[in-house]
């Protein structure tokens, strides 16, 4: 019992002090200091997009893989047409994943890496892939995920069938407007 009471009287003071430490201190409860409002891309978004984008691939006769992630980098949705290498599906991933980590087009970021010592380790962070072929998808001035497209014959192709995915009308831009 002593033990107990001698902890107790060892115990209080720091107690105290640290109650006397957040006196007067009034903590925010209001969601806003806490929560940022964000948007989320749909899976009729994400398929939306991939028609739109392989509208595009088949006016240039390109068969590719379309690829869809979230502002997380989580998948909403692969889409690889039937004669498309195997490897196309990670790349178009990974080009989707470093386009909405980076907020830039792949195609432009590959080409600032090569040009530019400060940059150029870009290139060996495991998940990134700077080839041409990943465009952030911007709502409202927020990322709001991806697109990445792999197949399509050359880093341009790719790029050019990526940024067709912008769907205007919905307010969904493959570039900051």
């Amino acid at each position: 019992m002593k033990i107990k009471l001698l902890i107790l009287v060892q115990l209080l003071p720091t107690i105290l002090i640290g109650q006397a430490i957040n006196a007067g201190k009034e903590v925010s409860t209001q969601a806003g200091a806490y929560i940022n409002p964000s948007y989320q891309l749909t899976l009729d978004a994400a398929v939306a997009l991939v028609k739109q984008a392989r509208a595009c691939a088949t006016d240039l006769g390109k068969s590719v893989t379309i690829s869809v992630l979230d502002a997380a980098g989580q998948i909403i949705l692969i889409s690889r047409q039937e004669d498309v290498g195997p490897h196309n599906t990670e790349a178009s991933r990974r080009k989707a994943y470093t386009s909405v980590s980076t907020k830039s087009p792949t195609l432009a970021l590959a080409r600032n890496a090569r040009s530019n010592p400060d940059t150029e380790n870009l290139a060996n962070l495991p998940e990134l892939l700077l080839l041409g072929g990943g465009r952030p998808l911007w709502f409202k001035g927020q990322v709001i995920g991806a697109i990445g497209v792999a197949g399509g014959g050359s880093p341009e192709n790719d790029d050019l069938i990526a940024k067709s995915a912008a769907m205007p009308q919905t307010g969904i831009f493959t570039q900051p407007n």
